[in-house]
């Protein structure tokens, strides 16, 4: 008896760790309507607007209910690491994760903080006549 005492903490600690969700290459999955925004709490649910990153040295995964949201969060959190992290986004077309800093933004949307920024894989993807943004852009627009 004395001996499965002791184990338990390894075997509890063992679950623990199996069941974070870092992922090696490429964005980790997200719970939706069950998982919240690392600044603003707010669940996230908006599947064509959600950001996430991932430390570049630890890997742990931060998530975004709104670029809005990530951006305040690197200044509001002082984040060092914020020009080396790996930022993905969903794009507002189809809701696939993409690479937040070579994609295309919109500044007219609805989205789920109100800063209005929807991004896009392709160019092509975007309303003629619409004003064309890129992630730096955006960043600044926001700040």
């Amino acid at each position: 008896m004395l001996k499965i005492k002791k184990l338990l903490p390894l075997v509890a600690i063992s679950l623990f760790l199996g069941c974070q969700d870092t992922p090696k290459d490429g964005p980790s999955k997200i719970h939706w309507d069950r998982d919240m925004c690392d600044r603003c709490v707010m669940v996230l649910s908006d599947r064509k607007n959600s950001v996430q990153l991932q430390h570049p040295t630890k890997g742990k995964v931060y998530k975004f209910d709104d670029i809005g949201c990530m951006v305040l969060w690197f200044d509001e959190e002082k984040i060092e690491f914020k020009d080396s992290a790996k930022i993905w986004i969903t794009d507002v077309t189809d809701g696939k994760w993409i690479d937040a800093r070579s994609a295309f933004y919109t500044s007219s949307n609805v989205t789920p903080m109100a800063f209005g920024f929807s991004a896009y894989a392709k160019k092509e993807s975007i309303k003629e006549g619409e004003e064309i943004l890129t992630y730096d852009e955006v960043i600044k627009k926001i700040k």
